[in-house]
């Protein structure tokens, strides 16, 4: 009887910037969603990964994602991508309160000689399916947010490229001494993702 074994599937420089970018916009749709930033009721259920997602029908947030999507996928096809940063901030005076950083490590080798990976679909998807399964229980470990907030998204991008009219120069809009949650991580042989949440500590100076 012959052994059976996993297909692996191949993984061009375009196809990973293109799951990679993909995943950026569900999570952040999802990110959206579970802190509430948006209301309920403005998200459409679909299904995506094997689980049940939301995006957003406001049409300002869908223009930006997909925008942000596009451009994301470009620079990951170049290999100029180090990190995207979804801020959450205070509506009213800007105060950051969460951070959810994406840090992205890209096989030089695949940029720079044109050679694929091998690695199956279904081993990408179930990597991602664990991400998104923590960003939809954030609820249970991140603090309330119990004021409006608005979000932002920062491009951490090699020195060297040239940014496109749209996007501008920001400070890093960082947390003091912040609480940090890492989550799972997703690789497609091309680009690892790792993630991670860090939020304003309520606790900061109550023992004083």
């Amino acid at each position: 009887m012959a052994s059976k074994t996993a297909t692996k599937d191949i993984i061009t420089l375009r196809g990973s910037a293109a799951i990679v970018s993909e995943f950026f916009g569900y999570a952040a749709n999802s990110i959206l969603y579970n802190r509430g930033l948006y209301p309920e009721e403005s998200f459409v259920r679909v299904k995506k990964y094997g689980l049940p997602m939301l995006l957003t029908q406001d049409e300002g947030v869908k223009s930006f994602i997909s925008n942000l999507t596009a451009q994301l996928s470009e620079w990951l096809e170049a290999g100029k991508l180090q990190r995207v940063v979804l801020v959450i901030m205070s509506k009213s005076n800007n105060e950051v309160l969460e951070r959810w950083n994406f840090r992205i490590e890209t096989d030089g080798e695949v940029v720079e000689q044109g050679v694929s990976r091998e690695k199956s679909d279904k081993e990408i998807m179930r990597e991602i399916q664990a991400i998104m399964r923590q960003i939809a229980s954030s609820i249970t470990y991140l603090p309330c947010l119990d004021e409006p907030c608005v979000f932002d998204v920062l491009a951490y991008t090699d020195k060297d490229l040239a940014v496109p009219f749209t996007w501008m120069e920001s400070d890093p809009k960082l947390i003091a001494n912040p609480q940090m949650v890492k989550l799972h991580s997703f690789d497609t042989k091309i680009h690892k993702v790792d993630t991670l949440v860090s939020y304003k500590n309520d606790d900061d100076g109550d023992d004083e």
